[in-house]
């Protein structure tokens, strides 16, 4: 149930609160405890812990085998991925900074998912169609450059099989998604395809998290 405060917008979690339904749902176990404590010199610009244990059971649900993640930063959400996964599953994840993916690539080997986890570096513009070939894919993660995202979006509908997953994290924008900025209109388009051509929603994440189901 809800109420009209948090239909509205409030939310009840305090620090306390997130601490204890981390710990009983999303604990983690020192590959992802690696994996999660980006190193200095690296923004820590990635998923939370209840965000990357969604993306796992999300990717269980879809029976997910061949995933495409839009990126890596230092590879917690691949590894989160990676383990739902069957054994012949392949998450390939396109970084765009060297250093990101050198030790995405130390963490996601520390996890024992080197052969399932492919780290691709570079624009993920460029990137993108040199994956063509292997799909058509279960789920594309979308979790890169914000002007870029009307771009991943239109690359996710034609890539994904009907019935996959499209998934776009900070679709709030930080808070600038109604702005009329570059970012603002990318996000906006980005939004709008999904709805178009998936069964959708946008889940209130901290920075919203798109979920689409492909028609």
């Amino acid at each position: 149930m809800a109420d009209n405060d948090s239909r509205a917008g409030a939310r009840y979690a305090t620090p306390e609160i997130l601490t204890y339904t981390q710990k009983i749902h999303a604990a983690h176990d020192a590959a992802l405890a690696q994996a999660f404590a980006v190193p200095d010199g690296i923004p820590a610009i990635q998923v939370g812990p209840s965000e990357g244990r969604l993306l796992y059971l999300l990717m269980k649900l879809v029976g997910a085998k061949k995933v495409v993640e839009v990126g890596t930063l230092v590879g917690y959400s691949a590894i989160q991925m990676g383990r739902a996964l069957p054994a012949d599953g392949h998450v390939w994840s396109i970084e765009f900074e060297q250093k990101h993916a050198d030790v995405a690539r130390k963490n996601i080997a520390a996890a024992g998912l080197a052969e399932r986890v492919t780290v691709h570096v570079g624009a993920g513009r460029d990137v993108l169609p040199t994956l063509d070939k292997h799909g058509p894919f279960d789920a594309v993660f979308i979790d890169a450059d914000k002007i870029n995202y009307d771009h991943y979006g239109r690359w996710a509908v034609e890539h994904v099989r009907k019935g996959g997953l499209i998934l776009g994290d900070n679709a709030y924008l930080f808070g600038e998604l109604l702005e009329d900025s570059d970012r603002g209109r990318a996000m906006r388009s980005f939004h709008e395809q999904i709805a178009a051509a998936c069964e959708s929603v946008c889940a209130p994440t901290p920075d919203g998290l798109v979920i689409g189901i492909k028609k």
